[in-house]
């Protein structure tokens, strides 16, 4: 049997339908024999797209990733209402109501900002301990409640019939495709669900770095190992403390090290990342001048 080894990075998988994200998980976890794996943001069975996933220390940044900007594109298909709020349930309500175009663009202001979405009742959303799915799929109802999500931009794309349109949204964590396809719908008295959901980005992680697992699973290792990307891939954005060679040791014992020029742009209570050579040393906050480690990455080369 092959056995795990230090394996350290960011892989991009553009994930396929039918797969749950911890089924993806598992399946690149066995490719790379890693000792640890998680993702950076949950995606539907049916949805495909981007799918970012940690290996070793790399799962150390996942929260960098989880806060990121997500985009999507997606189909709304008017005139059904499922208890999934996708394609992938059953029917409950139906319409004969069919919006115009122009009606359709004008109700997008109204889905962009700061607004309350309620999540679907199938989602992954821990309620009392269990997954809301679980609980509906046992007859409960999870009483799940209105947050706030942001929705940076809502853009219809196309109208290829009068049952089908196409949008693209930019948000923040936390917002569900299904839910705004389930609203919009009810907006504009249609009723609807979302389909064809597609993740193209995932900050700082874009589609087109993406390899699919058809691709991984045929390759040899060198070729595999070489779609990774290095821990600090995650952290893009964030400012960089470049680090001296005896801080490097204090800082992977959890000491605070002063920050140096040019590095002391940022200010006090800054989140930042300390690196030497190029590679994430540990992720931390910047406080009165001095670089504070929260979690220390172990060396990920030789």
């Amino acid at each position: 049997m092959r056995q795990s080894h230090p394996v350290n990075g960011w892989l991009v998988l553009d994930k396929p339908s039918g797969l749950t994200s911890a089924q993806a998980v598992g399946r690149i976890r066995k490719l790379y024999r890693a000792r640890k794996a998680g993702h950076a943001g949950t995606l539907d069975p049916a949805a495909t797209g981007l799918l970012a996933i940690a290996l070793g220390e790399a799962t150390k940044t996942i929260p960098h990733v989880m806060d990121g900007t997500k985009a999507y594109r997606f189909t709304l298909i008017m005139g059904q209402a499922t208890d999934t709020d996708d394609a992938e349930g059953s029917v409950l309500a139906t319409s004969t109501t069919r919006p115009e175009t122009v009606e359709l663009d004008a109700a997008l202001d109204g889905f962009q900002g700061t607004i309350l979405q309620r999540p679907p009742n199938v989602s992954a959303i821990r309620v009392g301990g269990r997954r809301a799915h679980d609980l509906t799929r046992s007859g409960s109802a999870p009483g799940l409640a209105n947050r706030p999500v942001r929705i940076h931009r809502l853009t219809l794309l196309a109208r290829p019939d009068p049952d089908r349109a196409e949008f693209e949204m930019v948000c923040g964590k936390g917002t569900y495709v299904r839910s705004l396809a389930r609203d919009l719908g009810e907006t504009l008295g249609c009723l609807g669900h979302a389909t064809d959901i597609r993740r193209t980005r995932s900050d700082p992680f874009s589609l087109t770095d993406a390899v699919s697992l058809d691709t991984l699973e045929t390759v040899d290792d060198q070729r595999r190992t070489a779609w990774l990307r290095g821990p600090e891939a995650a952290l893009v954005g964030l400012p960089q403390v470049n680090c001296l060679p005896d801080a490097v040791a204090r800082l992977r014992n959890g000491v605070p090290v002063e920050v140096q020029e040019p590095d002391a742009t940022a200010v006090s209570g800054t989140v930042a990342w300390a690196s030497f050579n190029g590679e994430a040393v540990a992720t931390g906050i910047i406080r009165d001048g001095r670089f504070h480690p929260r979690r220390v990455l172990a060396p990920t080369s030789g």
